[in-house]
């Protein structure tokens, strides 16, 4: 039988009635079998997070001070979920082993992984599954990457499809043989290791939003979330400042062609968002845009010289300018007579006269310009190669807004056009593009 890993976040696991939802969710379907927790989350704004008070407790014992209050607030709300759930009371002894390392001192890795651990423990015994310590199986490296002895100690360790399995997220065992966090993507990374370990069908994370919006909810009210959207288009959007799931937290399933489905733990029917290595047949058919991003913090330097194009190796002397200098280059779109560079705006700003300065003194252009403030906006889909008319809309909707396009670029790949506009006109680009595609049937939930 196909097994499913899936992964629960802190607002899926914040309170005892929330794993309840979980337990049905998982019940609902037999191939859920490993079963992946976050630290419980905040059930209202005004209340502590489980990580900060964590962390709190570390620091107030490495100076030697009472951490009772902190470790009070931590002890209690997760006996209360224990005692709500009405499971056999075993996280107060785990809770307290953690106050004496506390004080014999730990580090602070240690510290973080706490919250998931202790949620773990409890939620596992409540759906009746075993309760599996990730610093057992997961290794990660230095750089924080997983090592790949991982996938064969899980697959070994998680090999009952009869079996259930829960393992806290966001931590495993470091190269120093002590326990270490992920440093970004958390459960999600530990989710998707799981998937890949054992050949799951599906990669299930569930969150309380139905799946990812087809753009920025703080510029556009109410965007529609994206049905379906290949991994290809994931990272186009990621990388333009979409709030998705981060590479790291994408990479092991991709690799190997395992999809992942992001669901809503309290409207558990809404169809979410897909995320395929290839769209269906059906969603290819449709409109070819699958979401808009874009960011304010860009730079441009626009470089002008009669006949560049026969001075060999004039673009290799440019970029080498910004390489030696350690700021990486985003794009550079060009034209016969001129090249223009695009960088992280942070990243130019310190090195700017000097940068300015450098490419006169070695190339000797003709004029030499920089625009201090860029915004970049992407239009993302796959089928944008094959579906005529996409461009034409694009500039005839920020047209008709008088947004002046600053920008123009669109890679061989064709899955994105990438527009800059002035920073002022970044929010009214967005809306204008969301408004020119928001009918297609591609983004209806």
């Amino acid at each position: 039988m196909s097994r499913i890993a899936a992964k629960f976040g802190g607002s899926s696991v914040a309170s005892s009635a929330q794993i309840q939802k979980v337990r049905e969710i998982v019940e609902a379907d037999p191939r859920r079998k490993v079963i992946i927790v976050s630290a419980p989350g905040k059930r209202e704004k005004s209340e502590a997070k489980i990580t900060d008070l964590l962390y709190l407790c570390h620091e107030m014992a490495g100076l030697g001070a009472d951490f009772a209050a902190p470790f009070s607030e931590i002890k209690s709300r997760f006996e209360g979920i224990e005692s709500e759930l009405k499971v056999l009371p075993t996280v107060g002894a785990a809770l307290d082993q953690f106050a004496r390392e506390l004080k014999q001192g730990v580090s602070a890795d240690f510290v973080a992984s706490r919250g998931e651990y202790f949620n773990a423990l409890i939620i596992a015994k409540y759906l009746g599954a075993e309760c599996i310590d990730p610093t057992e199986v997961i290794f990660i490296q230095a750089n924080g990457l997983v090592q790949e002895r991982t996938y064969d100690l899980l697959a070994q360790k998680l090999s009952s499809d009869s079996h259930r399995y829960v393992i806290p997220g966001f931590f495993g065992t470091g190269p120093d043989g002590k326990v270490k966090t992920f440093s970004r993507g958390g459960s999600d990374i530990t989710g998707a290791i799981c998937a890949r370990a054992i050949s799951a069908s599906v990669y299930e994370n569930w969150t309380d939003v139905s799946g990812l919006l087809m753009t920025d909810p703080r510029i556009v009210d109410s965007p529609k979330p994206m049905v379906e959207v290949t991994y290809r288009e994931l990272r186009e959007l990621s990388y333009m400042g979409a709030s998705v799931l981060h590479d790291e937290a994408v990479l092991p399933v991709r690799e190997v062609g395992i999809p992942i489905h992001i669901k809503n733990t309290n409207q558990p029917d809404h169809a979410g968002t897909r995320i395929v290595p290839k769209l269906s047949e059906v969603e290819d058919s449709k409109t070819a845009i699958a979401g808009i991003a874009g960011k304010r913090e860009f730079a441009m330097i626009c470089i002008d010289k009669l006949l560049m194009n026969k001075q060999v190796g004039f673009a290799y002397q440019l970029l080498g300018i910004f390489q030696r200098r350690g700021i990486s280059v985003e794009h550079t779109p060009s034209s016969i007579d001129g090249m223009n560079v695009i960088v992280d705006a942070a990243q130019l700003a310190p090195q700017s006269e000097a940068v300015l300065e450098e490419i006169q003194n070695t190339l000797q252009p003709d004029k030499v310009t920089l625009v201090p403030e860029l915004a970049l906006i992407a239009i993302v889909g796959e089928g944008m190669s094959h579906t005529v008319g996409i461009s034409s809309r694009v500039f005839a909707a920020l047209s008709h807004k008088k947004v002046n396009v600053r920008v123009i670029n669109q890679g061989a790949s064709e899955v994105n056009i990438i527009v800059g506009v002035v920073p002022e006109d970044f929010h009214l680009a967005v809306k204008a593009l969301y408004a020119e595609f928001v009918g297609s049937p591609r983004s209806e939930a």
